[in-house]
């Protein structure tokens, strides 16, 4: 079975076909991937080390390798942190944002589109919270 892409998966859903059949026959396209193996999957594909990670994330270092393993659930902003550590590109912080049931960067929203511009400029923590602090909004973290 060939994983399918989110439109073709919605344009099935709108169709009359009964949920079970369609949980079957789509089981491939569905993420099987944990928190914590997604993260590994990323830090492999981007390069980095947890400890470069979490030491980007600004986190400390027990907090970081908790959500990292799993053992700790992550905020929208703790995790976000942890996607400009590993210097995840925009794809990668949404799959992970989706992870935790949190909102995706929302391009219409102030504080997401300093904190989308900087993961798409490719800049580290301490910029975006730079960025975001120039324009009166929350920075990620303390």
């Amino acid at each position: 079975m060939l994983k399918k892409s989110t439109d073709e998966l919605n344009k099935i859903l709108k169709s009359n076909i009964p949920i079970s059949q369609y949980l079957k026959e789509n089981a491939a396209s569905f993420h099987k991937l944990t928190l914590p193996q997604t993260f590994e999957l990323f830090l492999k594909e981007n390069k980095v080390t947890k400890a470069q990670a979490v030491r980007g994330a600004d986190l400390e270092r027990t907090h970081g390798y908790q959500v990292l393993n799993g053992t700790r659930n992550p905020t929208r902003d703790t995790l976000l942190r942890l996607c400009i550590g590993m210097k995840a590109n925009s794809e990668q912080t949404r799959i992970m944002l989706l992870k935790i049931k949190a909102a995706p960067l929302y391009s219409k929203d102030k504080r997401d589109s300093v904190i989308l511009f900087g993961i798409l400029h490719h800049m580290n923590l301490q910029e975006i919270n730079e960025l975001l602090y120039q324009n009166r909004l929350p920075i990620l973290g303390k």
